[in-house]
């Protein structure tokens, strides 16, 4: 299994950085509607959605491993 390094974090932190930027500049009326409807969300289902999105990752890194 390859080794990551503080490199490969660095850089996946900064294209996360990219792409919500691009985001906002470019969708702003849409990203503040998608907050919205993430605002009116019980916590409950917040953390479901969290934690499923956060395995599916992992998966994906494992797949890619």
């Amino acid at each position: 299994m390859p080794t990551l390094t503080l490199n490969d974090l660095l850089t996946a932190f900064a294209l996360i950085l990219i792409l919500e930027g691009v985001a906002m500049a470019a969708f702003p009326a849409a990203l503040r509607r998608a907050l919205e409807t993430l605002d009116a969300l019980p916590r409950e289902a917040l953390r479901w959605t969290g934690l499923l999105v956060a395995l599916f990752g992992l998966f994906l890194l494992y797949l890619t491993g």
